[in-house]
């Protein structure tokens, strides 16, 4: 069929993979740093393009016929009546909007109102959140805000030379706070209800849809955001969840229908296939790695070579990671804490295993909100550094009761926006149907089965839930 591109503009960096359309091989790679954005909170736009540029450099697109474009999630790009930028891009990092997410779910009428519109609750990342900030504190720039774009919205709309229409899809569209996977459609009144005024908003594309094509008759697809075009690299389906391990977690998993939901745990995405992808977080992850780890005068490694020299249960010591408070269960001004000290279990080894198993116990509460609405998790993906360390690898399978699979380190969002480039290079030339993505050969994994020790990891839940009970009863409601 040919070959196609695909491009993630993260954070920090655009990375490039050139695959051939049929398989999915990759052909050729790129990459280039963000100039000036490391750790920033805003960003000129100019830069992600002009990073492009370089990752693309010496012919990396030579031959390539369709591209496709996955960005940073929930920033924001605030453009006048003329299509330019009124200020700096606010960035997903940004926690200046805390106070003005807060402010909106008040003037909806609370939580459940908005999990009722749009499938979640709002927060500081997300767009609606920042125009809410940018209406109480730069009220000259919202007043001159004509129109909103994400990252991915405009890089694809640079791509094609401005053209008056602008694009987006479901799964960026489903994170700003405004569209609602669930009836597939925007909320303008609540861009009026942050903003002050109504804006312009991208045109909702299909995930197999085309952006447009360039003059050079280069076509580009919809695009999407980071988490939908990993999930979509990574090749995960319904029965799947993805548990990402970074400083904070999440659980998302593929599933049916869009999830309102009135606690606010759950936030609902949709995905880049035209399914949904709902996602619970928890604040505390590697960080509570981290923080043992620093306490017993070791690093991760360490600390996993410590914990395999303990047993499952950790000798009845226990550990509630929450140590940032905790966002599931709604828990924002709590601390974490150690139980179950006796005299046998206080030593080193004890306490570097109860810190992994209280980080994926953690991260079996979040799991359970999903199964808890009829989500099906039969296989998990396991992702992040920390996805690597022995004792993670060793506790996961029976802790979440099922097999986990750890995918080999690869470029997975730009692997999936290059998946749809190809999907809509296929649908545009007859060879693919609108409704049936390339069948690209999946992740290359290592695949756990929990096996024997299922029962075992059912008693260290069981240890963990009656302590987080006793010391937080009602967190997970009645």
């Amino acid at each position: 069929m040919g070959i196609v591109a695909g491009l993630d503009s993260s954070s920090g960096s655009t990375r490039i993979v050139v695959c051939d359309a049929d398989t999915g091989a990759v052909l050729r790679q790129g990459y280039a740093p963000h100039p000036g954005e490391a750790k920033s909170t805003e960003a000129d736009p100019q830069v992600w393009l002009l990073s492009l540029g370089e990752a693309a450099a010496g012919g990396l697109l030579e031959g390539v016929q369709a591209i496709g474009v996955s960005a940073q999630q929930h920033g924001m790009i605030p453009l006048d009546g003329h299509g330019s930028v009124v200020r700096p891009a606010l960035l997903g990092n940004d926690k200046r909007a805390q106070v003005a997410a807060a402010d909106l779910v008040d003037a909806l009428g609370g939580r459940q109102a908005w999990a009722e519109a749009v499938g979640s609750v709002p927060t500081a990342p997300q767009p609606v959140a920042k125009l809410r900030w940018l209406a109480r504190d730069e009220p000259e720039s919202a007043q001159r805000t004509a129109a909103v774009m994400q990252p991915h919205d405009w890089l694809v709309w640079q791509l094609l030379g401005r053209p008056a229409r602008r694009t987006t899809d479901r799964g960026a569209a489903s994170g700003t706070g405004y569209w609602s996977a669930v009836t597939g459609s925007y909320r303008p009144d609540l861009v009026e209800l942050a903003l002050g005024h109504q804006a312009a908003l991208p045109e909702v594309l299909g995930p197999s849809d085309a952006a447009g094509t360039t003059p050079e008759g280069l076509l580009i697809s919809a695009g999407t955001g980071e988490t939908m075009a990993a999930a979509f690299g990574l090749g995960v389906g319904v029965g799947d969840a993805v548990v990402s391990l970074g400083a904070s977690g999440s659980v998302m998993a593929v599933h049916h229908e869009g999830l309102a939901d009135s606690s606010g745990l759950i936030t609902s995405f949709a995905d880049a296939t035209g399914m949904h992808l709902p996602v619970v977080h928890t604040l505390n992850a590697v960080r509570a790695l981290r923080g043992t780890a620093d306490l017993l005068g070791t690093d991760l490694e360490g600390l996993s070579d410590l914990a395999l020299k303990s047993s499952p249960g950790s000798y009845g010591l226990v550990l509630l990671p929450y140590l940032e408070g905790e966002r599931t269960p709604q828990l924002p001004h709590t601390a974490g804490t150690l139980s179950g000290l006796r005299r046998e279990s206080m030593k080193p080894e004890h306490l570097a295993r109860a810190a992994f198993e209280g980080m994926l116990c953690s991260l079996a509460d979040a799991m359970d909100v999903l199964r808890a609405r009829g989500v099906e998790v039969r296989r998990v993906f396991l992702l992040g550094a920390a996805a690597e360390l022995p004792a993670v690898q060793a506790a996961a399978p029976a802790i979440f009761g099922t097999q986990v699979v750890v995918p080999q380190p690869a470029e997975y969002a730009a692997l999936g926006a290059a998946r749809q480039a190809a999907w809509a290079l296929g649908v545009a030339q007859g060879t693919l149907a609108p409704h049936t993505p390339p069948g690209w050969q999946g992740a290359a994994a290592q695949v756990l089965e929990p096996g024997d020790e299922l029962a075992v990891g059912q008693a260290v839940r069981q240890q963990y839930g009656a302590t987080r009970d006793q010391i937080h009863p009602g967190a997970f409601g009645a």
